[in-house]
């Protein structure tokens, strides 16, 4: 029988990436935000979290509490440095020992629930799952069948063996959670899912931290000049995430009108295949005569990262696959319309014409086009800058825990039914919080 008890304890797993590694190089990104703000917010309500994350350096304590009720364990496996992702899968072993050997120190029943991100956990997560006989949630939070529609110029394709793996992990899950209704349908379009165990659960941001605020006093902090125009990309520095689109988009600006004075931010650090050419920004904003116009910062902590956004008077996201967009939401939350690539989940991150603009393809020119269209509309700027904050007050890291706990509480019922175990009345009790949609079937999935 499953034993259930209060509070409740979830085993979280992110395999390989950190919650609390940096966002903006490497692997780290929005899924080391989700994961540790949703962590957060549910210790909040009395579930603890422990998520299991493999140790990248040997100064990684096994242990760190990263918030009350939240702790992130680093487990050994495989060498600390050197390890693509791409590589990970040989160490699913190593860590799949690790994550067991931690439950098999305690009583029977130590964790109630597991929640896998990306499809490496979900392997190992399923092997705990049968283990422990408690059930399984993933969130994947990008697909390679997605991902694959749309390769950037000089990126790799995923490769088949990640997208057998995720087939497994979508069959196996008890639950399925996807940022969007385009995701919910790739799931069910692509990987065979069953429609009937997918919640949509849009993610959020900290809307304390993030909200609008002083340009002139942004630009200051962080040395930018007080009155050029400002177009500001923030991310992991790979060809996935297309940062050569705005600063080629930029170049056309320049070409078209020598007399602007329109800049461009970039934040973030080499990731992916970007790490094989980490200069390459500079060496293409050089070869477009543009070096005097682009600034280069390293990824930022959140609070200065909320300066980023405040200083820039427009925030690009060009994209070639997004599964949502959390760049978009914090910007709009700091009052800042963006302009962003129409893929995945930046249709639904970016109201198109009220609180941003979206851009079909990745034509430099196209971009150029809408960039200084925006820029010479102070007005429509204003309106969107508007707009853009109060859109963004409907993502929050609130509304995604309190989702995250009703999809918990729907697995808890399917694993009971299927595990011929009655679940408890009162355990994981659903609610109806904002955030959370049931898939409804508009059509196949062809392009997201």
């Amino acid at each position: 029988m499953v034993r259930r008890h209060s509070p409740h304890r979830v085993a979280v797993l992110s395999l390989h990436t950190s919650p609390l590694a940096q966002p903006g190089t490497g692997d780290a990104g929005g899924m080391n935000v989700y994961v540790l703000q949703t962590a957060v917010q549910m210790a909040a309500r009395g579930v603890e979290v422990e998520i299991f994350t493999r140790a990248t350096s040997s100064r990684d304590e096994p242990v760190v509490e990263a918030a009350p009720g939240v702790l992130v364990r680093s487990i050994a496996a495989g060498p600390f440095e050197g390890l693509d992702k791409h590589d990970l899968p040989t160490q699913l072993c190593a860590f799949a020992a690790g994550v067991l050997r931690e439950e098999a120190r305690h009583e029977p029943g130590h964790y109630d629930m597991i929640h896998s991100h990306y499809w490496l956990s979900g392997q190992v997560g399923w092997l705990a799952r049968d283990r422990w006989k408690v059930p399984l949630v993933h969130t994947a939070h990008t697909l390679a069948a997605v991902k694959n529609l749309s390769v950037a110029a000089g990126d790799k394709p995923e490769p088949a063996a990640r997208r057998i793996g995720e087939k497994q992990v979508v069959e196996e899950a008890d639950r399925l959670t996807a940022n969007t209704l385009d995701e919910a349908r790739a799931l069910v379009d692509l990987y065979d899912a069953a429609e009937d165990k997918i919640d949509v659960v849009a993610p959020g941001a900290d809307l304390s931290m993030f909200r609008p605020g002083d340009r002139t006093a942004a630009r200051r902090s962080l040395g930018l000049d007080a009155d050029s125009p400002l177009v500001t990309f923030v991310g992991r520095i790979q060809p996935l995430k297309a940062p050569d689109v705005l600063i080629a988009a930029v170049a056309e600006i320049h070409r078209r009108d020598p007399s602007s004075r329109v800049r461009v931010l970039v934040v973030g650090g080499p990731s992916g295949t970007g790490l094989e050419r980490p200069d390459s920004l500079i060496d293409l904003s050089r070869q477009l005569g543009i070096e005097d116009r682009v600034t280069f910062l390293p990824p930022q902590p959140p609070d200065r990262l909320a300066d980023v956004y405040r200083a820039s008077d427009l925030v690009a996201v060009p994209s070639y696959s997004e599964s949502f967009g959390l760049v978009a939401i914090e910007a709009q939350a700091c009052g800042v319309p963006v302009v962003a690539a129409d893929v995945g989940g930046l249709g639904v991150a970016v109201r198109d014409g009220e609180t941003g603009v979206l851009v079909q393809g990745h034509d430099p020119a196209d971009w150029a086009t809408a960039v200084q269209s925006l820029l010479a509309d102070d007005r429509l700027r204003t309106v969107m800058a508007s707009n853009a904050s109060r859109h963004a007050e409907n993502f929050s890291w609130v509304h995604t825990s309190d989702a995250l706990l009703d999809t918990y509480a729907r697995a808890a019922w399917r694993f009971g039914r299927t595990a011929g175990v009655e679940r408890p009345a009162g355990e994981f009790s659903p609610r109806r919080p904002r955030g959370l949609w049931r898939l409804r079937r508009t059509g196949p999935v062809r392009a997201l």
